[in-house]
Formats: C-alpha cells, structure tokens, sequence
C-alpha cells in the first residue's frame, strides 16, 4: 500500500512538473554548415591561444546545458551532402544526396518543422549567411528532386508563404528556361513580400512590412555574390549573421502569433574547410556563435517559453588538431589577415597593377603583412624557398589553380595557406564532407532532449515535440 502511495505521488509529481514545464513558444534553431566537434574545439583552442594559454575558452553554444553527438549519413550515401543533410534536420526523413525535401523516389515531398510550425500559428523564419536559396535554407520550404534547381527553389520559396526570409540573394532569380517567366523578385512583390537591402534598410522598411525578405546590399553582392563577405574579410558595412538573426526576431515578434521558429544557418563555415583554410573556418564559427549570443539575449528574457537548438549538417574537411610532434600553435592564425580566397585576389589585383614590376620582394613584404611570414611566424628555409617557388610560377604564368567546391586558389595563395597549417600543426583529412559526428547544443523548454548519441533526423522531432506542433 506504502509503495502504490509512493508511486502515485511520483507520477503526480512528474504530471505537475510536465505542466509548469509548459511549451517552446519560441524556437531557435542554428546549423553550422560543415561544423564538426573538431571546427568547434579548434575554435575554442584558437581563442585561449590569442590570450596567450593552452586550453579552451567556451564560446556561447558550447556552455549549453545539454549536448549530443549526431549521426548524419543520407538514405543513400554514408557521407551526405548538404541537401539530405538539410532535408534530414527540416523533416526528420532520410533523403538521396542533392534531394530537398523530398523522399529517396524524388517523387514524394515531405514537410519540414518550417511548415509544421506555420500549420500551428507561429510565425516562421528561415535566413542563412549564404544565398537565401542555398541547399539548407530551401530544405526548410522547398520541394526539388535537385538542389541546383533554383529557380525552381525561388518559386517554393514564394509558394511557403513565410513571414521572413534572409541571406545574400538569389543565385538564379530568373528562368534559363522561360524568358517570360516573371523574376522571383516579382514573385515576392506579388506576394507582399518587402524587400530589404543590408540591416539599416531592413530597420526602415520593416515598420510597416508584413512580411520580409533581407539580402546584403548591392555592392556587398559586386564583391561576394552568392554569400555574405567571410567575417575575417568583412567591412564595416557589410551585414553580420547577428544582424540578420536580430532582424529575424524583431521581424516575427512584431507578426504577434503564436510564437515563432527561425531558422538560422552559418553557411559560410563549410566553404574554408573545404578549402582547407582554418583560420577563416574559426573565424566563421566565431561569427556565428555571435548570432547565437542574440538569441541567447531573447531567451534569458523568455527563459520559460525558449528552445534554442545548435547543430550541424555534416562535418567538411577532417579536420586535425595536432600534426607530429605534441605540440599546437593556433596562436599563429592571428596573423592572418584574410580568407585564402580573399588573397587569391589581392594577389590578381597586385600583379595587374605592377605587371613586370612585381618582384619577390615585393611579394614577400606583402606575405609579411597579410600572413605574418617573417614578422610573429618564424619560416624554415624550405617553407621561405616553397613561397619563392610559387611567386616565380605566378609571374611566369605556369601556377596550376587548386580546386575546391567553392573556390579555386592559385599556387602561391595556396602555398601560404598551407604554410602557415604547418606553422599552427593544423592537418586536414581531405576537401569533401566526412561521416564524422557533428555536434548537437541545447538550452530551454525540451532542451532535455538532447543528450547522448542522437541521429540528425531525430532533432525535428524532438524541438516541435517541445513546440507542441504537429508533425
């Protein structure tokens, strides 16, 4: 009789807990494009290496409550690609690499959290640091066999019908197919969509917007079309992904519905690990842990109605903290100035300027500079000779350009980026994705949720569990 009381009091304990527990009235979720365990540790290590000492120094997310390592094959590849790895985190379904919302047959869609909340009243945002119809934002509202269809993704966009959009633009606004077809920018206007250039644009326009959609101003687009600038090479004009998350939440509070979920991706930290450029990829997990900051703000004015999740799509690159010896020296990434990409094109824009004139020493004053060679990054004779014998292939036109997802670096760019790897004993396993476990973050109402060795299809389910929205 004793234990039935003991059992009843339990079970109305854990009744009433539930209740005061409530529900995620507003939900964030944050996906670092190509963020691995190692992109985060080596971050931190990164940052306790510029105060001069071994070890760590936590960024937001990390000193979330609970955490969880994610699984993230695709239905049909051990290693995904970033669209069956949206689709996953967007639907809690498997899909074929390169499909966006849609089964593995390509022939059946399925809705996403996006949708699920908007079913439920709540308002929705989907933004990201790279081209709004990129491959993790259009997991969230489109429906394509490919995600190269982007057109086609813009037309979905429109069609999802929610209330804020943001990222650097669109990277096929109007049909290759059909001339007559309307551009998607009329599409959004048809459909009541204001646009937004650049944060303090958004700031005017949105006071009397109902609905939004944000993109980086038009010379921001002149020097970085398909993405917002990398944080190492921003200007002071260019928009920051905490810009756009802050935009997001002011833009869905404003709507006054049942709550909100935004989706906010860091799009920008896959392309240096494909690349193989750490500093930049540190500096991009930086920034966007600076977003993460802002929601974090909200939440500890909403902490009984909040849920923020931080995970990633897949791991790129294989990345190693730690070559040879016992020893790393991310410290000297502090000396680099700007992304490899950035001085690839510093050094096209150097040699068109001095033409002949352009000499090793030049180049080597210029190497000072922007990666510190010679001036805090203590070079072997070898290293020195590599970049000599770079410089002189540039000038004599027989540099072989390297070849990346996203980008291709010439010889001597390249060099230096490898160099300044072998400075810091930063290693990498390849140029691709990995089937390495990615990260999972929470903090909030649900946040509980997260612990153990979880799969990525799993997190959908879990935040809109928290929600209360109906999958």
């Amino acid at each position: 009789m004793f234990r039935k009381s003991i059992l009843f009091f339990l079970a109305c304990f854990c009744m009433l807990a539930a209740m005061a527990e409530g529900r995620a009235k507003y939900v964030f979720y944050f996906i670092g494009d190509g963020m691995g365990v190692n992109q985060v540790n080596g971050t931190q290590t990164y940052l306790a290496a510029l105060e001069g000492r071994i070890g760590v120094k936590p960024i937001c997310f990390t000193q979330f409550p609970y955490a969880a390592f994610v699984t993230t094959y695709s239905a049909t590849n051990g290693v995904t690609d970033s669209a069956a790895a949206g689709t996953a985190l967007a639907t809690g379904q498997k899909t074929k690499n390169g499909a966006l919302g849609m089964l593995a047959d390509l022939s059946t869609p399925v809705t996403s959290i996006a949708e699920w909340a908007r079913q439920a009243g709540a308002a929705v945002g989907v933004s990201t640091s790279v081209s709004v119809d990129h491959a993790t934002p259009a997991a969230f509202y489109a429906h394509q066999s490919g995600r190269g269809s982007y057109y086609a993704i813009g037309k979905d966009l429109v069609k999802a019908g929610f209330d804020f959009y943001a990222g650097s633009d669109f990277l096929e606004p109007t049909s290759r197919k059909d001339s007559t077809a309307g551009s998607i920018y009329e599409q959004c206007a048809k459909a009541g969509y204001t646009i937004a250039r650049g944060y303090k644009d958004f700031v005017r326009k949105d006071r009397t917007a109902d609905r939004m959609i944000l993109l980086q101003t038009e010379e921001a687009n002149k020097r970085s079309p398909k993405a917002l600038p990398y944080a190492i090479d921003r200007t002071k004009a260019d928009m920051t992904l905490a810009e756009v998350t802050r935009a997001g939440i002011a833009h869905l509070t404003k709507a006054k519905k049942d709550g909100f979920f935004l989706m906010v991706e860091g799009g920008k930290i896959d392309g240096p690990c494909h690349s193989n450029d750490a500093a930049t990829a540190f500096h991009e997990l930086i920034d966007m842990d600076k977003a993460v900051q802002v929601a974090y703000e909200f939440y500890a004015q909403h902490p009984d109605e909040t849920l923020i999740v931080v995970t990633a799509d897949h791991e790129t690159g294989g990345i190693v903290l730690g070559r040879g010896p016992y020893e790393l020296h991310t410290d000297v990434f502090r000396f680099q100035q700007m992304s490899t990409e950035a001085y690839n094109d510093h050094l096209k824009e150097l040699q068109a300027k001095k033409g002949d004139r352009l000499t090793w020493e030049v180049v080597k004053r210029d190497l000072e500079k922007n990666w510190g060679f010679g001036a805090g990054v203590n070079l072997s004779e070898k290293q020195m000779d590599r970049l000599k014998k770079a410089f002189d292939d540039m000038k004599s036109g027989h540099s072989k350009d390297r070849k990346s997802l996203y980008s291709s670096i010439g010889r001597l760019a390249e060099t230096a980026r490898m160099v300044m790897a072998e400075c810091a004993l930063v290693g990498w396993q390849s140029g691709g994705h990995s089937n390495g476990y990615v990260p999972a973050f929470a903090i909030g109402v649900g946040a509980e949720q997260f612990q153990g060795q979880i799969d990525n299809t799993e997190i959908p389910l879990k935040m809109a569990k928290a929600a209360g929205w109906k999958n």
